[in-house]
């Protein structure tokens, strides 16, 4: 096919929380990506000055050659900064690339598999309450599945009791008639992660992801084995490199790249391809905006071993009035259905992007942050 030669690269911040770039070649032809990270966004900025001094007059087709230089070619590779730039620059070469041939991505990574993908909401928030209505409303909507925040603050020891809430806030989700996710976020250590991953055993969650951060294999691999309730994790893992040696380990069941995190959309192809060989699901994080979402979809349309997909409309961060289809003209694409995503069919990442709503949000830039938590001793404590 022709040349695409990159005549610009552009970066955005949107709100609640998100990043966007947009790449633009020399004949006008323009992709959108999503290099999101929360609470980093000035840092990911930075690092496409690297990006626009190597790739400005490189030919957008050669995605591959592209990334293999932008991951390889700095010496310093990897981490989440320089992963979510490159992984939201990816997104919008294969946006470029399929519009410039009137395919989705997926028609470019092997075919379509499926035709719609389960998805699951987000109830509650970092510190869940009414979870019986809010579970009913997603039921409402569609959904048959959600996630939830398995717990505010832990102390690193307690005693059971500790575990009670946990248990009444799963059980009436249950009792709208919907599977649950249980999110332990990395805030509960060992001591208690292995309790409480026993108690929660019986009820028979889809999964309890992150159960200790992913800075802690040997201790993951020990709650594997010590219950039959499946492990998900991979939100906070960058490259095929960094999944590796959970896989050889067996400390997981289910894993969640995220496409905005994990250098793209090729790269977690890859990655879900190292899965499938350990017969492990393929579940991609996605608490973000729309061009996340729907890089997502172009992976669950070409790869057999993607379970379910995250979504995150309605989602507790999405505050000010921002929401997951406000800046694209084509919410249809992303709307579920009966609790599926449908399978884009448009050209690129398949959804469009309102650009004027983008530059004027731009002007105003977010400065998100996480909130910051602490112990009753005053001790910091995981968010």
């Amino acid at each position: 096919m022709a040349e695409l030669k990159i005549a610009r690269i552009e970066t955005f911040f949107v709100p609640p929380r998100w990043m966007f770039c947009r790449v633009e070649t020399s004949d006008g032809a323009v992709g959108w990506g999503e290099p999101s990270l929360e609470g980093h966004a000035e840092a990911v900025e930075g690092a496409f000055e690297a990006l626009k001094d190597r790739f400005i007059g490189h030919d957008a087709n050669r995605i591959e050659d592209i990334w293999q230089i932008a991951y390889r070619g700095g010496f310093y590779r990897g981490g989440p900064v320089l992963m979510s730039a490159l992984a939201g620059f990816e997104q919008a070469l294969w946006d470029l690339k399929g519009k410039a041939l009137g395919v989705p991505a997926w028609e470019m990574l092997g075919g379509r598999v499926r035709d719609r993908v389960r998805a699951y909401a987000w109830i509650g928030g970092d510190r869940p309450h009414e979870i019986a209505e809010a579970a009913k409303a997603r039921a409402g909507q569609g959904f048959s599945a959600v996630k939830m925040n398995a717990t505010a603050e832990l102390d690193w020891i307690g005693t059971p009791r500790l575990f009670d809430e946990v248990v009444k806030r799963v059980e009436a989700a249950q009792g709208a008639g919907l599977d649950v996710g249980l999110d332990f976020h990395g805030r509960v250590h060992r001591p208690m992660a292995k309790q409480l991953a026993k108690v929660l055993e019986p009820l028979g969650l889809l999964f309890i992801e992150e159960p200790l951060l992913s800075e802690n294999p040997e201790g993951l691999k020990q709650i594997a084995e010590l219950v039959s309730t499946p492990i998900a994790l991979g939100e906070r893992l960058f490259s095929r490199w960094d999944f590796k040696p959970f896989f050889e380990m067996g400390a997981v069941d289910i894993i969640q790249p995220d496409l905005s995190h994990a250098g793209g959309l090729l790269e977690c192809r890859k990655i879900a391809a190292m899965a499938e060989a350990y017969d492990v699901a393929v579940a991609p994080h996605c608490p973000l905006g729309p061009l996340a979402l729907a890089s997502c979809l172009q992976l669950a349309a070409c790869t057999p071993n993607v379970a379910i997909q995250e979504m995150s409309l309605g989602i507790h961060y999405n505050a000010g009035g921002h929401d997951l289809l406000n800046f694209t003209t084509t919410p249809e694409v992303l709307t579920p259905q009966d609790g599926y995503l449908p399978i884009p069919t448009r050209p690129g990442l398949g959804i469009s992007i309102d650009e004027d709503a983008v530059r004027a949000a731009d002007k105003d830039r977010h400065r998100w942050r996480n909130p910051v938590w602490r112990q009753h001793d005053g001790c910091f404590a995981e968010w």
